[in-house]
């Protein structure tokens, strides 16, 4: 039985509602260290976390393909740039190569990532930072880590940092999905309606498609027919041939 559009945008949103409940639940032990002092230790948040988001990037075939921690540089202490992040086992990766273990992000070994000492003004950072609520960055290629198309989820992190203190957006945690990964979970969705679809995000960018013309990145045109994903920012549009046949 083939699916509809509307049984496939249901099926994306539940993929990615169970990352940002993965997120959720990794946000309160963070909040827990933070909150506990003024000053944080870089080496006890980064335990902390990788504690946290290990088991997620190192299960067979991950769904993740990296996750962590960036916090505020003025609530760890000594850093003005404070990246608890770790990478899974990566295939062929341009910048650090096949790995078969998860690795450290480490900008120290990046020649090109002074563009974050001003992370904050960053889509994946300044959008959680206004809304106050869970944001999806991307499709975009991932300079700094994979090389590839991702799309990167984050969630504020608040706590109080001092006594009396209201609560205070002290960083965000974060995951990565690699679009090739994402396809893998979703595809066959996709190749069981009876027409051809394409998810996209808000701005209207491809994320994946069954229509052959339409590649990541593009930005699609506006189809006769669409179905949102409840929960997230993506829809499902349904090719235009094939609204205008039924």
């Amino acid at each position: 039985m083939s699916r509809s559009a509307r049984e496939v945008a249901t099926t994306v949103a539940e993929l990615f509602t169970g990352v940002f409940d993965q997120l959720a639940a990794w946000r309160a032990p963070i909040e827990q260290v933070i909150a506990a002092s003024p000053e944080v230790r870089p080496a006890e948040l980064d335990t902390t976390v990788a504690d946290l988001v290990m088991p997620r990037i190192v299960e067979d075939d991950p769904l993740l393909v990296g996750a962590g921690f960036i916090a505020d540089g003025e609530i760890v202490r000594g850093r003005d740039v404070h990246f608890a992040w770790w990478l899974g086992p990566l295939d062929a990766n341009p910048v650090l190569g096949s790995t078969t273990e998860p690795t450290r992000l480490d900008l120290t070994t990046r020649g090109y990532t002074e563009y974050l000492r001003d992370f904050r003004a960053l889509e994946w950072y300044a959008i959680p930072a206004t809304t106050r609520h869970a944001h999806v960055t991307g499709p975009y290629v991932d300079h700094l880590c994979t090389c590839d198309y991702i799309l990167t989820l984050t969630m504020p992190v608040h706590a109080r940092t001092g006594v009396g203190d209201d609560a205070r957006m002290v960083g965000v945690v974060g995951a990565d999905v690699a679009v090739r990964r994402l396809e893998q979970e979703l595809l066959a969705v996709f190749l069981d309606a009876p027409e051809p679809l394409a998810l996209v995000n808000a701005d209207g960018r491809v994320v994946l498609s069954t229509e052959p013309t339409l590649q990541v990145g593009q930005l699609a045109a506006t189809w006769a027919e669409e179905e949102p994903c409840p929960g997230t920012p993506f829809r499902v549009l349904v090719a235009p041939e094939a609204s205008a046949s039924k």
